[in-house]
């Protein structure tokens, strides 16, 4: 009796089985940000004047700013992986890094806005910040953290696609081979739906 072998079969089971785990790790990522998302709007709903107040010493600008950054990145990033499905792995490699040039940029905008948060003392256990009302101390907090542990992600994402592109440039990722990039795709398209949520929440409150 012949036997048939369906080609890539074995491939094809561990790019969905990977896909499938990506999947099921951001369904993780969610609830977690999920339920700092309700933490955030229940402390806004009890201190909506001092949330009020604290938010004016955000620099809308340089939200926003960073907002089309991650807008441009997950275009780049989506781009790369297009790129990589027809064959053209110069320009996935160049694409890929692209998003980590914005990542870098998020990350240095981030850094002065930062900056200037701890110049005045705003940052949790500093003298000034420890001087003011509850509620405008609990912004804060939920700032810090909360932008922190994003900007986490981001650094992880961005790592994630470099460890692609060297992938990419050994021939072990392909136009056959794609799920790896593909996953660190999702994984970047979450830090940017995550930042559309901060952004409004913490800078445009008002």
């Amino acid at each position: 009796m012949d036997h048939f072998v369906l080609p890539n079969s074995g491939h094809n089971f561990d790019a969905k089985s990977s896909k499938m785990g990506m999947w099921l790790f951001l369904y993780t990522e969610l609830l977690l940000f999920g339920g700092l998302f309700l933490v955030y709007m229940l402390y806004r709903y009890a201190n909506q004047d001092a949330f009020l107040l604290a938010s004016f010493e955000l620099n809308v600008w340089m939200g926003t700013i960073n907002t089309l950054v991650l807008l441009t990145s997950s275009m780049t990033i989506a781009m790369s992986i297009t790129a990589l499905q027809k064959g053209n792995n110069k320009l996935a490699i160049n694409l890929a890094w692209a998003t980590i040039f914005a990542a870098l940029v998020f990350l240095v905008i981030k850094y002065f806005e930062w900056g200037a948060k701890f110049d005045h003392g705003y940052f949790p256990g500093m003298d000034h910040y420890n001087e003011l009302p509850h509620g405008e101390r609990l912004y804060f907090y939920l700032y810090f953290f909360m932008t922190g542990l994003h900007g986490l992600h981001v650094i992880v994402g961005g790592i994630f696609i470099a460890v692609v592109i060297k992938r990419i440039k050994s021939g072990r990722v392909n136009k056959n081979r794609i799920s790896l990039l593909e996953n660190s795709g999702l994984y970047w398209h979450l830090v940017d739906l995550i930042w559309i949520y901060l952004f409004p929440l913490f800078y445009l409150i008002h």
